[in-house]
Parts: structure tokens; C-alpha cells; sequence
């Protein structure tokens, strides 16, 4: 006779708790275990609790490969959500019995077949490409469109049969380490069960395929991965744009928002909405009547960002410093020539440039930048309140002074240069002038809402999270490496297509392209993107604009961009420690296949690696795509409300074509030309409820501490405390769950299912009590980031000037063992961009 310890920790989240009768069956190499209860006085399985049993064999099990957890109905209480977190055993110390863990025992013997995806296969090629290696310059004249058959509907596969063995095998041979098998053994969850049923939940230690090595986890993996695929079907949303999950598909409760974020997301945008109403704001859709009557709306939604922006919207020196420390830094590149179609002469910039310099030799001296939007030409725009918006698709010229201001030089509204499409230059008339910038900024918002924000960081975002669900199991390293930067990816991508970007959402009642011209656009930018744009150092050097002066998003996400890519070399390393075990891993490439099928829907010109061929090749995949899940995410959507809630400053919905001649104008013509009241009441509201951080944020340097593993048997016994697994070599201190025993999500999503859905008629006692009710929600005990999340840069320090003042320096992210948004995140991001001052906590 045997008996095992178990642990089972419930979540912390509110309804965590279960009153079902749980049960579980342990399996080992040499058997498993009668189906055991686990019931004591009392209730067991409370929200936070801790609780242990004792697991009763006729003999030893040998090394443990997974338990089963079976819940089923409790007398007559209705069935009710359970989330679990991790369930961890101990067994009988000094077992010398024999075990079969490398040769299979007498139940699992009998391998079956690999399951495959049952999908359309094509020819991979053999371009250099597929090494990750490549900056896929897109130099192939043709473009390789998927095959027709992938855009059908994805097949159905066939699931193995679970396995339904005896309670107890036959020991065979001896192994003279069994008494290692004593444990711990940790079985990570860290999801919610639902309904009844039984769940496998496989031993935590990370593992590639070719590591696998017992049938019984081999032939687990595989069924775990037929389940995902199932439960997580892919869809086109619109022609041209990434997959996801099929439009209005509810989503399970381990995508959701966790109940504290939930109730602050929909608080949040209830409050806004309510204070435009009670300002009236929302029922004009008229001119401002002067820019000071502007600042009125900003009243409840002031910031010292904010407020720097009403102040110095209209400098020059302002207005290029966006470019470089701004919402959409991923623009501006080095102009060492003119393109064709903007026809700037050296004597208009001339007093631009003051004395002792030509436009020639500035840009022999790599000080000229050029920003074009000629993505947005030609795109459909939308009616708002039934007259037309209207879209620039500009180029302007920009010059970096010798103290390093950056200063436009020359704006031209158009890519058709004519008499009709003039360039207009500083010295023209203060209004016209202002008006010129006003439709450089209002492409700006488009570009970054639509490519830089709502493509790359969502809905490429969102493919990175589901491939990663559907073609690797909890065991696979780059599973765990990934999964805290997903964090609510798909939950937000859901409610983009739902409020944003469905007919009649916010694009169309206040953002000029609507949501028709936006998913053009969008399609359009994943045409014409390229796996370089992704790659950070590799964009940098392709813009030229590595070494510029005061271009402090650059200085900043190189030093995360290369904390990220270490800390992921490093672990990688341990899993595959040649080139070819990443050619011989198929969930690996089956993953990356996925990505390039489903996210750059197969375009090879795009550059984009359908394989993965060496170490390096992996380690540049896995930090272009923390990095995009968290880094860039942070930069690209924390300071959107500080510095495009100003109607001139970022204008979403221009009312007026851009001018044909370079009259003078008026302040009211100026206006005219501008977002109505309520366009621009409607934005604010949506970047109000974007800008603010999640209720449940984890932030740097507050990961709860490593603690020493727990024993239950004799402290001085040898196999008590056993060597930690090799990839605890990272830290000095090893975390006791780390990748070794937490394949889940580190930060998980612990929110009931029954998530709050957004309020129709907000009451007006929300606003007097939104503090109240934040505090209420938020959570002083919720399962912290696992630490092993690199920390993000710290807000710098508040200067005068947020965007020119940065430092250039920042504090270097600490590399820990999961990780990074999203958060991936969990997606723990810099809640303001470098450089912006950390917002208060709600309106004054």
C-alpha cells in the first residue's frame, strides 16, 4: 500500500470557488489510481483555499505523468465554475520498485499514429526565407495568394479515444532512481472548468515533442491539440485582414476579461459617455465655436499631457517631436533624396534653413526625414451626421536642427503634385499653416489607428495568441514563454469587431474613413507589410533612423527589444540545442505555418518565415513577437488619449477637402474644417477607455517573491527536495513555479463566466461612484504575474515638456523566466509612452 499527497489550490478570483463533487485519478508510469473523492467536513474548494488529501494505491505509481480531475454533480446544488490553479502531489519516499518511464509501461505500450491537422498542405518552397533569418526584402515579382481551398471552412478532425486503462499496472524491471518519484509533482491548470467532465491536466515541466518520450503524454498532446483546434476555429473577418475567431463567437470564460477589468472597461466608457451627455457635447454636431471653447471638454479628462498639448499644439517643434516620441513613432524615415512626386526646391526651404546650409547638403549630412501617408490614397470615406469626411494622404519634409528639434520644413496634401495640390511651407499664413499640419495629424491618426495600433498590435496579435492555442500544448517551452503576453488579446480583438468595428459602430459615426475605408486600409497594410517592419532593429536601420538625436521611442525599445531577445535566447537554448532540433519539432513548425497562413494570410513576399530552420531563426520569431505583444502595444496605445483627444492636434474626421490654393484663412474657417462637437466627444470617450490601465495590473517590481518548495516528508530526506529542473540555471533564486510546473497562464484570466456585459443606460450615480466602485473591484489578492515577466521601462520622470525633456536613458528590464503584452502581458506594459507623464487615476 502507497498513499500520495495532494494539494489543490483554488483561484482567487471572485466566484473561483465550487460546491461540485471533485475527484481526481492519478497516472503514473507504472499504473494509476482508483478514482479517489476528495472531500472533507466542510467546504472545500472556496474561493483561495488551499487543501490536502491523501491518495490511497496498493502500490507505488512510479514517475507521475498527468492526473485526471473529474467533477460531477454534488447532491442537488446546481453545477457551478471552478477555477483551478494548480494541483501539486507528493508520493511514498524510499519506493525502489521497478518503473518503465523510458520504455512505456505495460498499459501504454501501444503508440498510435501522430495526429496531423487535417488541412490542405502546399508547397513550402525553399526560399531563405524560412530560416527567420532573412529581412524579406519582397524582391519575388509575384505574389503567392493562398490556395482556395484554404479559405473554406477548416476541416473536422478526429479525436483519439481517451485512454481507459486498469486501475494499476505491472511493475517490470527496477530503477535504481525511483525514489525520486516521490515528488513534488506539479499539475498546472490555471483555467476554468466548466459543466462535468473529466480534465487531463499533464505534469508542468516543459517539453519539446522529441522530449516526449512516454506514449501516454505523447498521445495526450496530441488529443489536447485536436480539442484546441475544435474549440478555436479561425474565419476571415473581412476580405484582405488577418483570421480570427468567427464574428460573434461567445467566448470561453480563459479568453475573457477578468471580472475587475471587466467592470472598469465598461465603468469607464458608462462615465465617459454620461459626462459628454450631461455637457450636451454628443447632441451638436456643429463647428467649435473657438479653439478655447475646446479645452471645456478636457475638464474631466485633464492631464499634464493633456494640458501641455492645448498649450503647444500649434509650435512647430511640437509638431515634429510627435514624430519621433509620439503614438506612431514607426513612421518617419531618412530622406537622402526627394521623391518624385513632391517637388520641393531648395529656395522654398531656404529660410527654414537659415544661413550657411542648402536643402542638398542637409540631406548629404542625413538631417532631412520624410513622413508619407500615401497609404491612405484613394481610400472610401464615410458620411457623419450626412455630409462627407474627408482624407489627405500627404508627404511632408521635416528637418533635425543641431540642438536636435525636429521642424517641418514642407507639407504637401497630396501624392499628385499639380496647381491644385500646392505646398504649403512655414512662412504661409498662421491659420493656413495650421491647417496644413491639422491634415498631416489627421492621417496620422488614421495610419496609427489603423495600421500601427488596430493591425499589428490586435489583430496580428490576436493570430500570434490563437496559433499559439491551437498548435502548441501547455508542455511546449515557446507555449510558456508566450502565453502571459496574450493575456486578453482575443477578448479585445472581440470587442473591437463588436463596438468599433461593426456597421454603425464609432468608425462610422466619428472617424472619417469608416469602418468601410478602414478594413481597406487595413488590407492594404498587410499587403504591403513586411517581416523587417516587425522586427525592431531591422526597421530602425531600414528608416534610418537609428542614431537619432531625441528619438527616444527608439532608444528605449532597443534596450527592451534586447532584454527580450536575451532573456528568450537564453531559454531557448535549453530545449533546442541545435539547428535541427527546431527543423524536427512539427508543433514548432506547425505553429509558425499557422501564423503565416492565418496572420499574413500566405503573402511570401511579405517576407514573413512559413518555417523556422535555425536557433537564431526562432529566437528573432519568439521577441518580434513578445515585443509586438507588449512593447510595442504599450507605446502604440497608452498615451492615444493624451495626444489625440485635442480635436487639432489629431483630428479624426475632417469636414472639408483639403485647400487648393494657399489663401489665407480664419480661425472660423479653420474650425470649419475641424471634427463637430460631437465627432470629437465620441473619440475622447473611446481613447478615455483605452488610455486607462487594467483594473488587475501587475506592475513592475511587484512579483510576489520565490518562496522555498514545501516538503511533507523527513526535512533531511535527500529525495525530498530534489535539483530543480535545468532552466531554473536563469536565476540565482529560482521561482518554485516557473516553466518547470506552469504551462498555464502565469497571470490568468480569472474571471467568472457570468462577466458583465456593458451597460445600455448608464445611471448618473456610476459617475459619483466610480471611485468608489474601482476600489471595490480591485483586487488586492489576484494571482500576481508570474515572475518571470521581463519588466517594462519605468515612467520617466514628469518634465515641462513630456515628449523633448525624455531621458535617454531608462531602467533596464529585468529578465525573468515567462517572458515579457500582451500583459502578452500577462501583458505587464509601460502604461505611457517614453517620455509621457503617468496620468492620474481618474479626473479631477
Amino acid at each position: 500500500m502507497a498513499a500520495y499527497r495532494v494539494r489543490v489550490r483554488t483561484g482567487t478570483a471572485p466566484a473561483a470557488g465550487t460546491s461540485d463533487a471533485i475527484a481526481v485519478t492519478l497516472v503514473g508510469t507504472r499504473g494509476r489510481s482508483p478514482r479517489t473523492p476528495l472531500d472533507r467536513w466542510g467546504p472545500d474548494f472556496v474561493c483561495g483555499a488551499v487543501t490536502e488529501y491523501t491518495v490511497h494505491v496498493p502500490r507505488p505509481l512510479g514517475r507521475l505523468l498527468l492526473v485526471q480531475v473529474h467533477k460531477g454533480p454534488c447532491g442537488g446544488l446546481p453545477e457551478s465554475s471552478w477555477y483551478l490553479e494548480t494541483l501539486s502531489v507528493w508520493g511514498q519516499f524510499g519506493d525502489t520498485a521497478g518503473d518503465t518511464a523510458e520504455h512505456g509501461d505495460s498499459e501504454d505500450s501501444g503508440e498510435e499514429e501522430e495526429d496531423s491537422e487535417d488541412e490542405v498542405t502546399e508547397d513550402e518552397g525553399t526560399e531563405d526565407e524560412g530560416t527567420g533569418d532573412s529581412e524579406g526584402t519582397g524582391d519575388t515579382d509575384e505574389e503567392e495568394e493562398p490556395e482556395e481551398e484554404e479559405l473554406e471552412e477548416e476541416p473536422e478532425e478526429e479525436e483519439e479515444p481517451e485512454d481507459t486503462e486498469g486501475d494499476i499496472g505491472t511493475a517490470t524491471t527496477g530503477d535504481p532512481d525511483d525514489a525520486a518519484h516521490a515528488g513534488p509533482f506539479h499539475f498546472p491548470c490555471y483555467r476554468w472548468l466548466e459543466g462535468y467532465g473529466t480534465w487531463e491536466l499533464p505534469e508542468g515541466t516543459a517539453t519539446t515533442p522529441a522530449m516526449e518520450r512516454h506514449p501516454r503524454l505523447q498521445r495526450q498532446r496530441r488529443r489536447h491539440l485536436v480539442q484546441q483546434r475544435r474549440r478555436y476555429r479561425l474565419a476571415p473577418f473581412a476580405p484582405g485582414l488577418p483570421w480570427a475567431l468567427p464574428h460573434g463567437t461567445p467566448l470561453d470564460p480563459d479568453l475573457s476579461y477578468s471580472l475587475p477589468k471587466a467592470t472598469a472597461f465598461y465603468l469607464r466608457g458608462s462615465a465617459a459617455n454620461l459626462e459628454a451627455k450631461l455637457r450636451g457635447f454628443l447632441a451638436r454636431p456643429s463647428s467649435w465655436p473657438s479653439v478655447e471653447a475646446m479645452t471645456r471638454v478636457f475638464r474631466c479628462f485633464h492631464t499634464p499631457v493633456t494640458e501641455y498639448v492645448v498649450q503647444h499644439w500649434q509650435e512647430d517643434a511640437f509638431f515634429g517631436e510627435q514624430f519621433l516620441s509620439g503614438v506612431n513613432p514607426v513612421l518617419l524615415r531618412r530622406c537622402p533624396r526627394l521623391p518624385p512626386n513632391f517637388p520641393v526646391t531648395a529656395p522654398m526651404v531656404a529660410p527654414s534653413l537659415g544661413p550657411g546650409t542648402s536643402l542638398g547638403r542637409e540631406m548629404e549630412a542625413g538631417n532631412i526625414y520624410l513622413a508619407d501617408y500615401g497609404v491612405l490614397d484613394g481610400l472610401p470615406t464615410a458620411l457623419i451626421d450626412g455630409r462627407p469626411t474627408f482624407v489627405a494622404a500627404p508627404l511632408c519634409l521635416l528637418h533635425q536642427r543641431p540642438d536636435g528639434e525636429l521642424r517641418p520644413l514642407a507639407i504637401q496634401l497630396s501624392q499628385h503634385p499639380g496647381p491644385d495640390s500646392p505646398i504649403f511651407l512655414p512662412g504661409d499664413p498662421p491659420w493656413l499653416w495650421a491647417l496644413a499640419k491639422a491634415w498631416v495629424r489627421s492621417a496620422e491618426f488614421h495610419v496609427h489607428e489603423g495600421l500601427t495600433h488596430l493591425l499589428r498590435a490586435h489583430l496580428l496579435g490576436e493570430v500570434f495568441a490563437l496559433a499559439t492555442l491551437r498548435q502548441l500544448p501547455p508542455q511546449h517551452p515557446v507555449f510558456k514563454l508566450l502565453v502571459p503576453h496574450t493575456r486578453f488579446t482575443v477578448q479585445i480583438g472581440a470587442l473591437a469587431r463588436r463596438f468599433l468595428l461593426n456597421p454603425g459602430g464609432v468608425f462610422d459615426r466619428a472617424v472619417a474613413l469608416g469602418r468601410r475605408g478602414l478594413l481597406a486600409l487595413v488590407a492594404r497594410g498587410l499587403r504591403e507589410l513586411r517581416w523587417r517592419s516587425l522586427v525592431l532593429p531591422r526597421d530602425l536601420r531600414h528608416r534610418g533612423v537609428t542614431g537619432t538625436a531625441r528619438h527616444h521611442f527608439g532608444h528605449d525599445a532597443t534596450k527592451v527589444w534586447g532584454a527580450i531577445r536575451r532573456f528568450v535566447g537564453a531559454l531557448l537554448a535549453l530545449f533546442y540545442p541545435s539547428d535541427g532540433a527546431v527543423r524536427e519539432d512539427p508543433e514548432l513548425q506547425a505553429w509558425v505555418r499557422e501564423i503565416f497562413r492565418r496572420g499574413f494570410l500566405g503573402r511570401r513576399r511579405s517576407g514573413v518565415p512559413s518555417r523556422l530552420d535555425t536557433v537564431r531563426g526562432l529566437v528573432t520569431f519568439v521577441t518580434t513577437i513578445i515585443y509586438t505583444c507588449s512593447a510595442h502595444h504599450a507605446a502604440t496605445n497608452s498615451g492615444q488619449f493624451e495626444l489625440s483627444a485635442f480635436p487639432p492636434n489629431a483630428p479624426a474626421a475632417m469636414r472639408e477637402p483639403p485647400p487648393r490654393s494657399k489663401a489665407a484663412l480664419s480661425e472660423r474657417e479653420f474650425l470649419a474644417a475641424l471634427p463637430a462637437m460631437n465627432t470629437t466627444a465620441t473619440v475622447l470617450a473611446v481613447l478615455w477607455v483605452l488610455r486607462n490601465e487594467p483594473m488587475d495590473l501587475v506592475r513592475p517590481q511587484t512579483h510576489p517573491k520565490p518562496t522555498p518548495k514545501t516538503t511533507l516528508g523527513p526535512q533531511n530526506h535527500p529525495k525530498t527536495n530534489p535539483k530543480p529542473h535545468r532552466i531554473h540555471k536563469l536565476h540565482p533564486n529560482p521561482p518554485q513555479n516557473h516553466l518547470k510546473n506552469h504551462p498555464g497562464t502565469p497571470n490568468p484570466p480569472q474571471n467568472h463566466p457570468g462577466t458583465p456585459n456593458p451597460p445600455q443606460n448608464c445611471p448618473a450615480v456610476l459617475w459619483v461612484l466610480r471611485k468608489e466602485l474601482m476600489d471595490l473591484v480591485r483586487p488586492q489578492t489576484h494571482p500576481k504575474t508570474h515572475p518571470g515577466t521581463p519588466n517594462p521601462p519605468q515612467n520617466h520622470p514628469k518634465t515641462p515638456n513630456p515628449l523633448q525633456n525624455h531621458p535617454k536613458t531608462t531602467p533596464k528590464p529585468t529578465p525573468n523566466p515567462t517572458g515579457s503584452t500582451n500583459s502578452i502581458q500577462a501583458q505587464s506594459h509601460p502604461k505611457n509612452h517614453p517620455g509621457t507623464p503617468k496620468p492620474p487615476q481618474k479626473p479631477p
